[in-house]
């Protein structure tokens, strides 16, 4: 009898195990969806990166977003949303509290992602790569929060304009150009400037231009002065982002120190300022134009 109740009591084990180990099978498999995001058109959206932030907007679906990050500007009704931090210091508590369907982060926001997949609040990788990534990413996003159309429709816009600014400048001489996006005020030191990847890079070779610093496969090199008298720019941009700012023309004198750098010696140095030209946006059509029309002034009277 004793043998039976055994047998039965083991009987009975194997049995209750089976839906045991189904039930954390699902519950694992309902993380992995959660953290994958939903298939339902996502319309409680939460961006804490500009440039997707734009994407949406310029998308028609802006009235989707519940809030945005600490450094988001355009266009004017972000103004009207929660701000919830950004790439360093996003406010998790915030974030949760406004019940967000998906959420758009940074890919390498890690400690983010893991607390909103214990949330089982779907988010969105970001990832900041070079120019064709833009309309990449804005048929993505279109698709996942539900405006398929209209974020074909916006990328295949941006496209055609890059393709037709490349047209008008592809046939005449591509400028040797350095494009500097940072130095210290009043000075040539600690200058940053684009490498041969990214989409500032990208923009410059679309406008027609041909980066000194094509060679260095980095998104930004910090240079000597030294460094840029040995790659001799016939044209340096130098870009700003700060509204406002009116000292910045004026900084430009800057590079009469270096009298012998074709740049300086023929007076092509510019300025531009805006923040088109940091955000990796529906605006790069504006930044590359803009580019296009410093290189080549000739083509754009």
């Amino acid at each position: 009898m004793a043998a039976v109740s055994t047998h039965a009591l083991a009987g009975t084990a194997r049995r209750n195990s089976f839906p045991s180990c189904l039930r954390v099978f699902v519950a694992v498999i309902a993380v992995l969806l959660a953290a994958a995001g939903p298939r339902a058109a996502a319309s409680r959206v939460i961006s804490i990166i500009p440039a997707t932030t734009e994407m949406l907007f310029a998308m028609d679906a802006g009235d989707r977003l519940v809030a945005v990050g600490t450094y988001d500007r355009f266009p004017p009704e972000v103004d009207r949303l929660p701000r919830v931090g950004a790439l360093l210091d996003p406010n998790v508590e915030r974030i949760l509290a406004l019940r967000p369907d998906l959420v758009i982060l940074y890919g390498t926001q890690a400690d983010l992602r893991q607390q909103l997949e214990r949330a089982h609040v779907p988010y969105y990788p970001y990832v900041h790569r070079g120019l064709a990534d833009v309309t990449q990413t804005i048929r993505s996003l279109g698709a996942r929060v539900g405006v398929e159309a209209a974020g074909n429709a916006l990328a295949d816009r941006i496209e055609r304009q890059l393709a037709d600014i490349r047209a008008r400048t592809g046939s005449g001489a591509r400028p040797k150009t350095l494009l500097v996006f940072g130095r210290e005020p009043g000075t040539l030191r600690n200058i940053d400037a684009s490498g041969g990847i990214g989409f500032l890079h990208d923009m410059v070779e679309a406008a027609g231009g041909a980066n000194v610093l094509a060679d260095v496969k980095q998104q930004s090199v910090m240079l000597s002065t030294e460094l840029v008298l040995a790659r001799a720019p016939e044209v340096i941009i130098e870009l700003r982002y700060a509204r406002g700012d009116t000292t910045a023309p004026a900084d430009l004198r800057a590079w009469d120190a270096l009298p012998a750098i074709p740049a300086v010696k023929n007076h092509r140095v510019f300025m531009l300022q805006g923040e088109e030209f940091v955000v990796p946006g529906p605006r790069v059509v504006v930044a590359t134009e803009r580019l296009a029309k410093t290189l080549h002034p000739e083509l754009f009277k």
